[in-house]
């Protein structure tokens, strides 16, 4: 899917995201990693664990929606002000093969960036043993932008970098 170019309003969009998700507990307990941050679209990874797992052993379903949460988010995290921080309003998913592999690899893109209202495109692929990523989900989102609310996760991260 091609991507449309997006321009930041925030010069530091990836840092804040960094923080942000680096200083959610459930970002913690996940345990993805961000791979790619660019304007308007994100890439997460996520290595199999047995705790993520569900009665088949393949990804559990609740993990795979939250990975495309996150990359959705992101993605539009990235198109925002400093002060501002994202709320997911809902999202749509389609599971389209089970979670089996060594890891997940989230995929988000902006598909429209309003004032208020983002929509999102977020695709999950599981990485097989010989590196093919089978699309295991498609998923679409809205997201709103909080006017003026930074994101206290990636406040708390800020001033705790000003005291070192």
């Amino acid at each position: 899917m091609a991507r449309t170019h997006f321009e930041p309003r925030n010069p530091n969009y990836a840092d804040l995201i960094r923080d942000s998700y680096n200083n959610t507990g459930f970002g913690k307990t996940l345990g993805a990693e961000l791979t790619v941050i660019e304007p308007g679209y994100v890439e997460m990874e996520l290595p199999f664990r047995p705790e993520l797992s569900q009665h088949h052993g393949f990804f559990q379903g609740g993990v795979i929606g939250a990975l495309a949460d996150y990359v959705g988010g992101y993605a539009t995290y990235t198109l925002i002000e400093e002060n501002d921080s994202i709320l997911t309003v809902e999202y749509k998913i389609n599971m389209m093969a089970p979670g089996a592999g060594t890891k997940l690899i989230g995929k988000g893109t902006v598909l429209r960036a309003g004032r208020r209202i983002t929509i999102a495109r977020m695709d999950v692929y599981a990485l097989q043993n010989d590196s093919t990523e089978v699309h295991i989900s498609a998923a679409q989102g809205t997201f709103m932008r909080m006017e003026n609310k930074p994101d206290v996760a990636a406040t708390i991260a800020k001033i705790q970098k000003t005291k070192n």
